[in-house]
């Protein structure tokens, strides 16, 4: 019974919270796992890490996504997804769950492809040896996407207020500063392949242009071979005599829908997200849980 709502819990819950908890069930069954019975986590992990050599990418293309879901230790775990919560919030809040999926996917994906041609094309790392793992990219995707999209909005920390855009800055200088003395430039190289993706994103969405609807459409094919099939009842039509009414006043009312969503959304590009009323921060999140 329990099980059973749990499973619940989880199907109604919202894909920032599914991915959350993904990482966290996947981190405790990994060590729990080598802890109770004995299997050594590296042994296990190394199938599904990013390697830096191509060829052994070539044989395990997998881990340019899996690779995103393994952490090295509680800390690394906790402190991703915490700020993935915090920054995650004001994509949900604005966009489709598909979205923040695809921001969250792809910046894994180009923040892996970005440490593995450093790897490979950069004279510095050629006589290193290196795995990458852990969330970071995928994180920082979502970060810098929102930060660049809504700039302007403002958060507290602690007892100040800064802007999005300043934390994104900051965060993408402060990885730049430390890539040349760290003992993590790989994993640095992937947060910056992760902002850099979610900052092209986001100025080309405010363009007009959704370069992630492609991938989106990757999302639906996959997800397309997990649904059943359901056979469809046979149904009698009858012929009205206003169709095009119809259809005219439901293209009306979808005209409207989208134009209100558009201004809103020209809003929070000009002012940030808190110059929102009430009234448009519930229509907008309603709009992104109907889409």
């Amino acid at each position: 019974m329990a099980a059973n709502n749990l499973t619940y819990q989880f199907k109604k819950a919202d894909i920032l919270l599914k991915i959350i908890l993904i990482n966290a069930v996947i981190f405790f069954v990994v060590y729990l796992g080598s802890f109770f019975f004995q299997i050594r986590a590296g042994e296990f992990m190394r199938w599904f890490v990013l390697p830096e050599d191509l060829l052994s990418l070539m044989t395990q293309p997998w881990s340019l996504i899996t690779y995103s879901f393994l952490h090295f230790d509680f800390w690394h775990v906790f402190w991703n997804m915490v700020i993935l919560y915090w920054f995650g919030a004001y994509v949900i809040n604005l966009f489709k769950e598909k979205r923040f999926l695809t921001i969250y996917l792809l910046g894994a994906i180009c923040g892996g492809i970005l440490y593995v041609l450093a790897y490979n094309f950069f004279p510095v790392f050629s006589s290193t040896n290196s795995r990458l793992l852990g969330a970071s990219a995928a994180v920082r995707a979502i970060m810098i996407f929102i930060a660049a999209y809504t700039p302007h909005t403002q958060v507290r920390i602690f007892f100040i207020k800064v802007k999005l855009w300043q934390i994104g800055v900051f965060v993408v200088l402060l990885d730049m500063v430390q890539l040349p003395v760290s003992g993590n430039a790989g994993g640095l190289l992937a947060h910056l392949g992760g902002a850099l993706f979610g900052y092209i994103y986001a100025v080309q969405l405010a363009k007009g242009n959704d370069i992630g609807r492609w991938f989106e459409d990757v999302i639906n094919w996959f997800a397309s071979w997990f649904q059943p099939k359901q056979k469809r009842p046979f149904k009698k039509v009858h012929r009205t005599t206003q169709p095009v009414r119809k259809r005219s006043t439901n293209s009306s009312v979808k005209n409207e829908h989208q134009q209100k969503i558009d201004a809103i959304l020209d809003k929070i590009g000009k002012s940030g997200y808190d110059s929102l009323t009430k009234e448009e921060k519930d229509f907008l999140f309603k709009a992104g849980k109907n889409d």
